[in-house]
């Protein structure tokens, strides 16, 4: 049977929607601008799958002339940017209506609610980066006890604490009462635990994270392939993203790295079906902490892990790499940006050297990999399956 493995390179955009403009993104392009900063990038590996040459990918001069994969981008349909969002189309699912955000931080008459559920005072609930606020409320945090509450562009009720202070299990129980009340008038998409340490004087976050994500309102490729008796194996954030529907077994990841070691461990083992992986120091690390130099380096670096992945694939694997969103960390702000995704598809069974232009849907990938299973297709998307064997 055919196994596929699926890796998100968080937020790795290359280029602007047609209309992102509607989103404050005109302009974006976080591969490129990554590119602009540091053009002495080295991906040779990403270069040889074809990455370089998708349409309109901003640096012609990484293409090569003989790629060994099928290479392509993709539009979103969906009405967001965010990573909930981007996921869920991948998956098979296209929400209509763009999660509520709170730019102007949470209506009072919820922080009042909130605050008297858990018991102590919040401090923050305005719009800010995760670094910046825990420097500037941090020394407030640590002397009261009272937790961080912060948001940002997108539909997130995040909430830090330095973990000498509310202990990490306290810490997530806070997280599980904001989620039960984050419903209805005050619908938001994802609760996130953003606990941190004081370590040479630095407030550092940890890798401890934790999202409470809403379940998707629909079945998504996930459930089809767990109900044709496949393994769906979530790597990172992905069971948190899909709150575990769908998925049967749910791997936490330290960072990048640690990420493309479960990977590469889980395709060591025998399973039938999908493994499913989202790398967030991309987006987390370096989309959002504005660093294009960082995010560069740490493109490069899983560049430098691909061989492992190919080393150890099986004759009829197949692996799929793309993108949720863009995160362009020379654009104004700390958010999200509404870009084009790539798709790379790799594998031996694969043609060389196939363009699959340019796909109206993210959800294209999943009904391609629902086909290559044999499982349920999702309610939208195409699959292209049979342009990889042309």
């Amino acid at each position: 049977m055919s196994r596929v493995i699926l890796i998100v390179m968080d937020s790795l955009g290359i280029g602007a929607l047609p209309d992102a403009v509607e989103f404050g993104d005109a302009g974006a392009d976080t591969f490129g601008h990554i590119y602009d900063a540091y053009p002495t990038m080295q991906i040779p590996n990403l270069q040889l799958l074809g990455f370089g040459n998708i349409d309109f990918v901003a640096h012609h001069k990484l293409r090569v002339d003989h790629p060994k994969g099928a290479f392509g981008r993709a539009m979103e349909v969906s009405r967001g940017k965010d990573t909930i969002t981007g996921h869920w189309e991948i998956a098979g699912i296209r929400t209509e209506v763009p999660f509520k955000t709170y730019p102007d931080g949470f209506p009072a008459l919820f922080i009042e609610s909130f605050e008297k559920a858990i018991g102590t005072q919040v401090i923050g609930n305005y719009a800010a980066s995760g670094t910046v606020i825990i420097n500037d409320l941090g020394p407030e945090h640590e002397a009261s006890g009272k937790p961080i509450v912060y948001t940002s562009a997108d539909s997130v009720f995040q909430i830090a604490a330095n973990t000498d202070v509310i202990p990490l299990e306290r810490l997530y129980q806070i997280c599980l009462t904001a989620r039960e009340m984050l419903q209805g008038e005050f619908a938001c998409g994802r609760v996130i635990a953003r606990p941190y340490v004081i370590k040479d004087g630095q407030r550092i976050r940890t890798s401890d994270r934790k999202d409470y994500a809403v379940s998707p309102p629909s079945p998504t490729i996930l459930n089809g392939i767990q109900t044709a008796g496949q393994s769906v194996i979530a790597i990172g954030k992905i069971g948190d993203i899909f709150n575990l529907s769908g998925i049967t077994k749910s791997i936490h990841t330290d960072n990048n790295m640690d990420g493309m070691t479960k990977t590469i461990e889980s395709i060591s083992e025998e399973f039938n079906g999908l493994i499913f992986t989202n790398l967030v120091d991309f987006d987390s690390k370096f989309g959002h902490r504005r660093d294009p130099v960082g995010y560069a380096r740490a493109i490069e670096e899983f560049d430098r892990r691909l061989p492992e992945v190919f080393n150890i694939m099986k004759p009829n694997d197949y692996l799929f790499l793309c993108a949720d969103h863009g995160n362009d960390p020379v654009h104004s702000g700390w958010d999200h940006t509404r870009e084009y995704i790539p798709i790379i598809v790799f594998g031996e069974s694969v043609s060389k050297e196939v363009s699959l232009g340019t796909h109206t849907t993210f959800a294209d990938i999943g009904a391609t990999i629902a086909d290559i299973l044999g499982t349920t297709k999702p309610a939208i998307g195409a699959s292209f399956k049979n342009a990889l064997h042309e």
